[in-house]
């Protein structure tokens, strides 16, 4: 089946199928956010970016065989609302970015800082600082070596635009700038996995980069 990365809150997730990984994204919670499980198919060791809300909702889809790590993209209470029960349930080591991690309420076993690897069985996934919507927050690269690379974006890039800086006009210029420098310089194929709604892709944004910048947010 064709991926398209449209689920909703209470439906089935929808199942992006690459030669080395498997990625499921759900929706959760009120506020509709995205939690993507990430399975090896060489091992079948298994992360999860975000345990946002629902616990239920995530240990079902993450099923018996359980999890290693559950990765937190940054501090704001809806990325881990559901993190102390999915971590109860499966004993799964935790990770966050340095500069986030007190925010949260679970303890971090891994500190991550920018360029840092975490890997999922014989997969890596290159963790990328970007400060702006808070802190501490990590978009994480996987660079398919038979296809085009694929970043997990949190709350720093969306369909449309750079994750909300509150009307900081300094925390914005940080964000466009780290956003720019450190995910924009992957290739317009890059496919987008937000924290929230839809996916899409560098390609579709980078013409937009200079109209964000012009207006502010």
């Amino acid at each position: 089946m064709t991926y398209s990365g449209a689920v909703k809150v209470g439906g089935p997730a929808d199942v992006h199928e690459l030669p080395d990984l498997m990625i499921s994204k759900v929706a959760v919670g009120p506020m509709d956010n995205n939690a993507y499980l990430l399975r090896c198919r060489a091992t079948g060791e298994q992360l999860l970016i975000d345990a946002a809300a629902e616990p239920r909702t995530l240990l079902n889809l993450i099923g018996d065989s359980g999890i290693a790590s559950v990765v937190t993209t940054h501090q704001h209470p809806d990325h881990w609302g559901a993190l102390r029960e999915v971590v109860e349930a499966t004993g799964a080591r935790t990770y966050a970015g340095r500069y986030d991690a007190e925010g949260i309420p679970v303890p971090t076993d891994v500190l991550v800082d920018d360029g840092d690897t975490i890997r999922v069985g014989r997969v890596e996934l290159t963790a990328r600082h970007l400060v702006g919507h808070t802190p501490g927050s990590i978009a994480l690269v996987y660079d398919d070596p038979h296809g085009h690379p694929h970043v997990f974006t949190g709350d720093c890039l969306f369909p449309g635009g750079v994750g909300n800086t509150h009307n900081d006009p300094e925390a914005f210029a940080r964000l466009i700038d780290d956003v720019e420098n450190k995910l924009f310089t992957l290739a317009d194929e890059t496919w987008v996995y937000p924290g929230h709604g839809a996916d899409t892709t560098l390609g579709a944004e980078r013409p937009h980069l200079g109209t964000w910048r012009e207006r502010g947010w």
